[in-house]
């Protein structure tokens, strides 16, 4: 690359431009100076975000001390363009946050969304690759037909923060399991489940006891979300969804609410997790629900990436300043 020899040219000192690093500032530079990207984040609403301590693009040495600007070659000579003003919501995840989304993602739907996403999970380099290959973003922003009617009314924001489709190739479960060997694979896994699930989920207990009457009942996995305040019941099912779970799962979150709750915490919400799970059985279950209840489908397999075309704004609402 002729700006590369260039630079090294000029002085042999700097460090930080070599070909690769040369091509990555261009391709942020090309993307986050578009007009496109810059309407779009003007329609979601996003250019107000303040610089933080805890959220700054992260540079090297040579970028912290030498103005980030552009040049191209024209005519045998290098031509400087001017330097770019980029909007204050790229402050929100990490210069090397930045290089993995520009090049794992193709729309600006999807950057947009993991820039979001690293900032609202605070993930590292290495938890955002994870993200990106088990397609968070379709994951989260699809349509919600498996929440309840119960679970959008009182938890809006669930849709923005729980995921219809987990993705667990870390398990390497075989094509059948039991529930016995799915529960004890993401215990022996737990922070990749965490982080497959999201990081505001707290491990509490598996096969948490519940004293009703003179029986005795456990829940699976029992969590607590610290960004909806309550306790979350997890139900692991190694077969198709049947509407009858639903009521399994109902009467925990009754027992729960009554008997195990703080008084500062909000209603319990429980989550079934099957192996597969039918879109219209589903839609009609949850259609009735009053209890915050949703249905989420495990993979043993990531699946082909495909093009994704889900809606942002959604998402972008829960980040937006001016609410």
């Amino acid at each position: 690359m002729q700006l590369s020899e260039y630079l090294r040219s000029q002085d042999p000192t700097l460090r930080g431009f070599g070909r690769k690093n040369i091509y990555n500032i261009v391709l942020l530079y090309d993307t986050y100076s578009s007009p496109q990207f810059l309407q779009y984040i003007e329609k979601l609403k996003l250019t107000e975000f303040a610089q933080s301590e805890t959220a700054q693009i992260e540079t090297t040495e040579i970028a912290q001390t030498v103005p980030i600007q552009i040049a191209q070659p024209m005519a045998g000579q290098i031509v400087q363009f001017g330097i770019a003003q980029f909007p204050k919501f790229l402050n929100l995840t990490s210069y090397t946050n930045h290089l993995e989304i520009l090049n794992a993602c193709n729309t600006l739907e999807e950057r947009i969304f993991y820039i979001l996403y690293s900032h609202k999970e605070r993930l590292n380099i290495n938890e955002l690759r994870c993200c990106l290959k088990n397609h968070t973003f379709a994951s989260l922003t699809g349509d919600k037909h498996n929440l309840s009617k119960g679970l959008k009314e009182i938890y809006p924001q669930a849709s923005s923060m729980l995921k219809d489709t987990v993705f667990m190739d870390f398990l390497g479960l075989p094509q059948k399991h039991s529930e016995k060997k799915l529960q004890h694979g993401i215990l022996e896994n737990m922070k990749e489940f965490i982080l497959e699930i999201g990081k505001d989920f707290l491990f509490v207990d598996k096969e948490y006891p519940l004293q009703v009457g003179n029986s005795t009942f456990k829940i699976d996995l029992l969590f607590f979300h610290r960004g909806l305040r309550c306790l979350a019941a997890i139900e692991l099912k190694t077969t198709k969804f049947k509407p009858e779970y639903v009521g399994q799962l109902e009467f925990y979150l009754e027992a729960l609410d009554r008997d195990v709750r703080r008084s500062n915490e909000n209603p319990s919400i429980g989550i079934l997790l099957c192996q597969e799970a039918d879109r219209s059985v589903v839609e009609y279950a949850m259609s009735r629900s009053l209890s915050p209840t949703m249905i989420s489908e495990y993979q043993r397999q990531l699946v082909p990436k495909e093009v994704l075309q889900h809606s942002l704004e959604e998402f972008a609402q829960f980040f937006n300043p001016a609410k």
